[in-house]
């Protein structure tokens, strides 16, 4: 009897490692799913806890309900674990172009998972009360429950999502939940009241999980051309966003995380604004520091000045600059920038690096991606210009994107005021920007912007060193009574959640 009661009750314990792991799995997936098609990530992950949580704690409740053999309960709720929570992505990524309360969706799905995982920890805890001491079972539960929760926090980020990526993760440890349960079935056939049956529903479920792993990919592509509206050439989820890249009739278009990022058809528009009013007025252009921008198009552009002796990017997604490097069409439209021997790439996170580097520049650019999270609104902050302060001389010129004027004119604004508590002399400018509207940008020093130009460039598609006309405000695009953005308040980022809430 006690050779049979051993190997059960580490068997169980197993488990609950398994359970741990898996179920803090499908809330990351979740929150990661949810920042990806509806921003705000730090709101979509304190929605997606809170929720998950406070199911955990309803199904925690309902398990006393649960009579009958808890052996056979137990394996239900295990497969009934790896069919929701493994299918979540896929469904949710279906639904998310055709549904009009897709958050509903998803918290449903959430609160569904949460209350299963909720269920199985007293469920076993019923099952071995009599088969170890209380004060021991209370301590080894817990204690594999911590440890699978600290693996799968572990894992998702730095293995999961870049290998397996958001749809294929919860398929994945679908499989690894029924197959627990199949082997339940087998290995303890003689404790189950029902073990053919439960049999069944396992393989099936089982079946049907590896069936959507395997043309998970043909599924994504389909849900994402359904989402885009464009056929998709290519697809990558780094460990810092997804990657996609559609192709129409006439142009190809950049998606990170669902927001669009350019045109191949009018792009030019955007890079020549951002590079060559600051490039033409410096009066220094031998050392360029470019902060983002891991497309590559700034380079090119400002590659175009044979002055230029050393460009320095910095960028924090090296797949992104891989792909942009690498690929042979976005080379084509980069002009191979990335692999001219004055440029280095260093893929590191923007703040930090400024932070720990001594080495000052003539011209720094930055063109982040809008302040959609508070990851990215710590890259507007007042404290990271300050950082910024100290690799300028006094002759350094900066220009910022700074999202739209028109559509989130106390987004703008508000970067605008935040620079220029560190920097002199501020000039916000803008130009249209057909894919995206009206777009904006600002350019910082220690000296007035007195238009002084330089060095002209010849043949440039758009812009023709007329700054003043680009830097004039019509009053739908001025506000006033703006905070400045700090990193302990991200204003910027409640102005721009709100502005942009109400495009969308």
């Amino acid at each position: 009897m006690d050779k049979k009661r051993i190997p059960l009750e580490l068997l169980l314990m197993f488990s609950v490692f398994v359970i741990a792991t898996c179920g803090l799995i499908y809330e990351l997936v979740a929150g990661a799913l949810a920042s990806y098609l509806l921003g705000d990530s730090v709101k979509q992950f304190s929605f997606i806890i809170g929720v998950y949580l406070f199911s955990m704690g309803v199904g925690s409740y309902l398990a006393k309900f649960i009579k009958g053999n808890l052996i056979d309960k137990f394996v239900e709720i295990e497969i009934l674990v790896g069919i929701v929570g493994g299918i979540s992505s896929v469904v949710l990524f279906i639904l998310f172009n055709t549904m009009a309360h897709f958050e509903a969706v998803l918290y449903l799905f959430v609160f569904f998972t949460g209350c299963l995982v909720g269920v199985e920890i007293p469920l076993l805890m019923n099952i071995l009360k009599d088969r170890i001491g209380f004060k021991d079972l209370v301590s080894n539960v817990f204690a594999f429950d911590y440890i699978g929760a600290l693996l799968a926090s572990i894992l998702f980020p730095l293995v999961l999502i870049p290998h397996l990526g958001i749809v294929k993760t919860p398929l994945f440890f679908g499989l690894i939940n029924i197959s627990i349960a199949i082997f339940l079935c087998f290995y303890l056939k003689k404790e189950l009241s029902k073990p053919i049956s439960l049999k069944v529903k396992a393989i099936g479920a089982f079946i049907f999980l590896l069936g959507l792993f395997v043309f998970s990919d043909k599924i994504l592509s389909y849900s994402e051309e359904k989402l885009y509206g464009e056929n998709v050439v290519f697809t990558k989820s780094s460990p810092y966003q997804r990657i996609v890249l559609t192709r129409n009739n006439r142009e190809f278009r950049l998606y990170l995380n669902n927001n669009l990022q350019f045109s191949s058809t009018d792009e030019y528009r955007y890079h020549e604004a951002l590079v060559h009013p600051v490039m033409s007025m410096a009066k220094n252009i031998d050392n360029v520091l470019v902060l983002g921008g891991g497309d590559g198009f700034a380079v090119r552009e400002i590659l175009k000045y044979k002055e230029v002796k050393k460009i320095t990017l910095v960028d924090l997604d090296g797949d992104m600059t891989q792909f942009f490097k690498n690929n042979e069409t976005m080379k084509r439209l980069n002009q191979r920038s990335f692999s001219n021997p004055k440029v280095e790439i260093v893929n590191k996170d923007a703040y930090i690096w400024v932070k720990e580097n001594k080495k000052k520049f003539d011209v720094i650019i930055i063109d982040f991606p809008d302040p959609s999270n508070y990851s990215l609104g710590k890259l507007y902050s007042l404290q990271f210009y300050k950082e910024l302060e100290k690799i300028t001389t006094p002759e350094t010129k900066i220009v910022v994107q700074t999202t739209s004027p028109y559509f989130a004119p106390k987004s703008f604004w508000c970067i605008e005021k935040t620079m220029n508590q560190i920097f002199p002399f501020t000039s916000a400018y803008h130009t249209y920007v057909p894919s995206f509207g009206e777009w904006g940008f600002s350019m910082a020093s220690y000296e007035p912007v007195n238009n002084k130009i330089y060095r002209k460039l010849p043949n440039l598609k758009f812009y023709d060193y007329n700054f003043s006309q680009l830097s004039y405000f019509n009053k739908d695009m001025k506000v006033k009574d703006v905070e400045v953005n700090r990193l302990d308040n991200q204003i910027l980022v409640r102005y721009f959640d709100e502005e942009w809430g109400k495009v969308q």
